[in-house]
């Protein structure tokens, strides 16, 4: 199985990470930045916070999952693993793209290094999903 395809499935869901926790355990940057964020929505800070956290944990954990599916031997004789892990690339562009919308028209300025984080994830996971169709289809 490619390298690329099990590094960037490891390093994606490392780096959502440090965002899921900070969303869930009310960390005073993330709690700052959806309040923020609510505002032109008319949505509870709170409530918003906590959703996207349990989102962003659900991408974290699949693409872990991902990452250990790969790692098994026998991977290529499992249809689900194959389909598990394009939806798990599936569900992480969407969204990292919803994120970047987010930082975009909610906030008053972006923060740069979370639309480059964004940015890096749809990237390697539109590389993924286009890897895994290429190879489902030979």
């Amino acid at each position: 199985m490619n390298n690329f395809l099990k590094v960037t499935q490891f390093l994606n869901g490392l780096l959502l990470i440090r965002f899921s926790i900070s969303k869930l355990f009310a960390w005073p940057i993330s709690v700052k930045a959806f309040v923020e964020m609510a505002k032109p929505l008319g949505i509870d800070p709170t409530f918003f916070r906590i959703f996207t956290g349990i989102i962003i944990s659900t991408v974290c954990i699949s693409y872990f999952t991902g990452f250990y599916l790969l790692m098994l031997s026998k991977y290529n004789e499992k249809k689900n693993h194959f389909n598990f892990i394009l939806f798990s690339n599936i569900l992480g562009t969407g969204v990292m793209i919803g994120a970047l919308a987010s930082e975009f028209l909610l906030r008053t300025e972006p923060k740069w290094p979370l639309v480059i984080i964004a940015g890096f994830i749809v990237v390697t996971s539109i590389l993924n999903f286009t890897y895994l169709n290429k190879n489902k289809a030979q």
